[in-house]
């Protein structure tokens, strides 16, 4: 079921964009260069608009929905008794022991030896 809707959350993605990019903004946008303006001919410039304003928000409203059923229903919750591989590297840290530099003995200076 995770597969089935992470790949239906794919697809509703990449629609979502064409469907942005086809829109006509006030300079013109993508919508010539991916062929949005010969859209406008077939449907009329109005029914255009409100088809592609109405399909963004659909697709945008089964997005946000797919998004939120796949993390909050399919992905694996943590448990209180699982530590975080940084919460792991400290205490193994704190439980090993530190290294003590070995002692030096003092170091005569010829004033003192002879």
């Amino acid at each position: 079921m995770f597969t089935f809707l992470l790949a239906v959350e794919l697809i509703v993605s990449i629609l979502l964009i064409i469907v942005v990019l086809m829109q006509s903004s006030k300079g013109g946008g993508l919508a010539g260069t991916f062929g949005g303006g010969s859209v406008g001919m077939v449907f009329g410039v109005r029914r255009t608009a409100d088809f592609l304003i109405r399909a963004t928000q659909i697709l945008a409203t089964v997005f946000i929905v797919l998004s939120l059923l796949i993390n909050i229903f399919f992905l694996p919750r943590g448990t209180a008794g699982v530590e975080s591989v940084l919460q792991q590297g400290a205490t193994n840290q704190a439980t090993t022991p530190v290294p003590q530099l070995p002692s030096q003995a003092p170091v005569s200076s010829p004033e003192q030896g002879n």
